[in-house]
């Protein structure tokens, strides 16, 4: 007799044999208990949830010569004939091979017709959405109105696909993707009847390969058992499968968290002498870390998790090891080198650059902490204690302290009011800083500053080029103002129409006609008052010279140096 397949030989045969359906198996039994059967059903899901199996079930269950009953018995010949695939009145018709209107057309002709011996002629279309529009539309009225002995079962993994007029017409089931747990059990009960000796965590192996799915776990069982025999080692199953082993992840996770570099490359270059993909063994840690963040994040993650019970007792151990911040600051990293490997020919060296930056993460000092520190700081009290441990990266020492021969030695924090015994806040620092130099430009008449804005307020044209000029001679008789030779501020001054605007506005000022002469200030020329534009620029430096100063001197902004190994590159006046 020819082997029959694993997925094959244990197909549900009942309702109570489907595994991870129970919502679809309890309301088509309470469907038939209550006899309200519809016409039309519609099974989805993915791939090797059940969906055919429960058509044929449902099938039996309506069909069975002892009645209407919610399990059928799978002893009588109609039942045997539908488990067996030859029923006359159940017709199994795959939509990807009878896609055409005129297979439809037949199905149609042939539904008028009775059952030959069995109560309803069932017919069951697999992968339904593979019909073409017009297959659809011929079976629009039939679909909608058959005769009292037909019923129709559709299955499909792409829902999506099928007209909205079809949809309307049948009663919908989504089948679920099965656990990981349950289909562990239900392998540990064939491989039992099989005498099959195999360990928990190679069914769990095998059963992830499934990826919920009940037939690809069983066909994947299949394989193992065909190169293991009846007697099957985890290592043999991890290298049949090309899945990376669940120690590697936590010897990997448990290396990060211990900080052993050693222990990281020492395990990427096991990965790769076992052939790995350096990828796929990303994807698996990004998977495994995801694992313990929800671990660590929740009390019970059963449900969330496809994790047998072991893995999970055993992760949650781990996790209880690990702040929730740091399995995020973790999986963010993994995230950024697995998106790398995508676009690199280096993936070895992208996973090890990212397992060696994880492995020399600091730990992360929370934001109230600080605060709250730099205000005791501030006020002069006791320093609070910080519950975090401390950072392992060494303070950075601020670029002016290097370049300074005389580099100042900060003083610790509790020695803040022998420091600077009178504290005054940034803002009375800025207040404090002059806004005007005295010696800047002693030959500058005291005049020239009211006469240029005078003129902004008529000419502000003409003020901004009276500003970049030096006033050499400023009174009643005389106005002399020097520009660099050459200068377009120079030519545009001795413009008629500048001149004629500004003996205006000079007689209107001073109260008599002065004399405007502009003179052209060559190289050799240093003599000269500097004008307002510079005056306002040597101004402006040494107020913000004296107000960084200041700041300086201030008690936080030292304190917060002397946590943060920082240095001060600008100081911005707040705007009051």
């Amino acid at each position: 007799m020819s082997y029959l397949v694993l997925a094959r030989k244990w197909r549900p045969q009942t309702f109570s044999d489907l595994i991870g359906q129970e919502h679809v198996s309890r309301t088509l039994q309470n469907a038939i208990d209550t006899g309200r059967i519809a016409h039309a059903f519609l099974f989805t899901g993915a791939r090797g949830v059940g969906k055919t199996s429960s058509a044929r079930i449902l099938a039996k269950a309506l069909n069975c010569e002892h009645g209407l009953t919610t399990e059928p018995c799978n002893s009588c010949p109609s039942c045997s004939e539908i488990t067996d695939g030859n029923s006359v009145d159940v017709f199994e018709i795959d939509g990807a091979s009878n896609t055409g209107v005129d297979d439809i057309r037949e199905l149609r002709d042939n539904v008028k017709y009775l059952p030959s011996k069995s109560r309803y002629k069932i017919f069951i279309i697999d992968e339904v959405h593979m019909l073409t529009n017009n297959a659809f539309n011929a079976l629009l009225k039939t679909l909608e109105e058959p005769p009292a002995h037909v019923k129709f079962i559709f299955a499909t993994t792409e829902p999506h696909k099928l007209p909205i007029t079809i949809l309307s017409r049948c009663q919908r089931f989504d089948f679920k993707r099965i656990p990981l747990q349950k289909i562990v059990d239900r392998l540990r009960y064939i491989v039992d009847q099989e005498k099959v000796s195999i360990s928990s965590d190679a069914l769990a192996i095998v059963a992830r390969k499934g990826d919920g799915s009940m037939r690809d776990s069983l066909s994947t069982l299949d394989q193992v058992l065909a190169f293991c025999g009846e007697n099957v080692a985890d290592d043999d199953v991890a290298s049949l499968l090309g899945v990376v082993d669940r120690r590697l992840l936590l010897e990997a996770s448990q290396a990060v968290f211990s900080r052993d570099n050693k222990s990281v490359l020492e395990i990427v270059k096991q990965v790769d002498s076992f052939g790995y993909s350096m990828r796929q063994f990303c994807q698996e840690l990004i998977d495994h870390f995801r694992n313990l963040a929800i671990l660590r994040a929740i009390d019970n993650a059963s449900d969330i998790l496809d994790l047998s019970e072991t893995e999970c007792s055993e992760l949650k151990n781990l996790a209880a090891t690990v702040a929730t911040a740091d399995l995020q600051r973790h999986l963010t990293i993994l995230l950024k080198a697995e998106n790398e490997m995508a676009h690199s020919n280096f993936a070895r060296l992208v996973l090890e650059m990212a397992l060696l930056k994880m492995a020399a993460l600091a730990p992360v000092i929370p934001v109230n902490e600080i605060l709250d520190r730099l205000k005791a700081l501030e006020s002069g009290t006791t320093l609070p204690s910080v519950a975090s441990s401390s950072p392992v990266w060494e303070k950075s020492q601020p670029v002016a302290a290097q370049q300074n021969a005389t580099t100042r030695t900060p003083s610790p924090p509790q020695k803040i009011e022998e420091r600077q015994p009178k504290r005054e806040p940034l803002e009375a620092a800025a207040q404090s800083a002059p806004t005007a130099d005295e010696t800047a430009a002693p030959h500058v008449d005291s005049t020239w500053p009211g006469f240029v804005t005078f003129v902004k307020g008529k000419k502000p044209v003409l003020a901004t080029f009276l500003e970049v000029g030096r006033p050499i001679t400023v009174s009643g008789k005389l106005v002399e103002v020097g520009y660099a030779e050459g200068s377009f501020e120079l030519s545009k001054m001795q413009d008629a129409d500048s001149m004629e605007d500004l003996k205006t506005l000079s007689h209107a000022f001073f109260g008599s006609q002065p004399t405007i002469r502009f003179k052209s200030l060559s190289g050799e020329t240093v003599g000269a008052p500097p004008s307002l534009q510079e005056k306002k620029s040597l101004e402006e430096t040494k107020r913000k010279q004296q107000l960084k100063e200041k700041a300086l001197a201030h008690p936080a902004i030292n304190a917060a140096l002397e946590v943060f190994g920082g240095q001060v590159n600008e100081v911005s006046e707040l705007n009051k």
